[in-house]
């Protein structure tokens, strides 16, 4: 099965799904070193891909992704606004204008953009305590996997999933919580846990359709 328009709708709204159905654990990890307020904001985020993907028209994935993206960079709620709203349009950025039906390849690219797209925002890297602990591996994941789609969108999941639990280990350097040093030491980075949440609700979303065709 490719990636085209509805598999990428799916993949969506079953991350805001995750996103919404753990708000009050990432608000529970972020109370401890920041403000506490993850959760709501990756909520409002949530709420607004649910919102926009019915309405996604004819669009292709690329100005769909870039639409949604830009919508989603208006959220308030601290950095995760434009983060995120980078985060999804970088998922498109790689893609042409009427690309509409992905294979393994294009699937590789829209991880490469999102990382690209990202490393114009911020700087922080694996180590620093920030979502990139979980972006940063899951899209050198998708790069060096071999097989279909699915395995690939997996793979991608289990890296960010491990990236986040990795981040207790880290010490913060970015944010609020870089104030606390080495009291973050145990803790993981909520951005991290939140953007794992979303490469597996991608992966999530993808499967669910693929076992529905079979």
């Amino acid at each position: 099965m490719m990636l085209d328009r509805r598999a990428a709708a799916a993949m969506l709204l079953e991350a805001a799904r995750l996103l919404e159905e753990n708000a009050d654990r990432l608000s529970e990890i972020d109370s401890r070193f920041g403000d506490g307020d993850h959760g709501i904001t990756m909520n409002k985020i949530a709420r607004l891909i649910r919102e926009r993907v019915p309405a996604w028209g004819d669009r292709s994935i690329h100005t769909f992704l870039d639409d949604l993206g830009m919508a989603v960079m208006e959220v308030k709620g601290g950095s995760a606004g434009p983060l995120y709203g980078t985060l999804i349009s970088g998922l498109g950025a790689a893609l042409g204008e009427e690309e509409n039906e992905l294979e393994e390849d294009g699937v590789r690219r829209m991880f490469a953009g999102m990382l690209e797209e990202l490393g114009d925002l911020t700087t922080a890297g694996v180590g620093d305590k920030t979502m990139m602990d979980a972006l940063i591996p899951a899209a050198e994941a998708a790069q060096k996997t071999e097989g279909g789609i699915a395995v690939i969108l997996e793979e991608a999941a289990a890296a960010a999933e491990a990236g986040a639990r990795a981040s207790e280990g880290f010490v913060a350097k970015f944010g609020r919580a870089r104030s606390y040093k080495e009291q973050t030491i145990g803790t993981p980075d909520a951005g991290a846990v939140s953007a794992s949440l979303f490469i597996r609700g991608m992966a999530k979303g993808f499967g669910s359709l693929q076992d529905k065709e079979k």
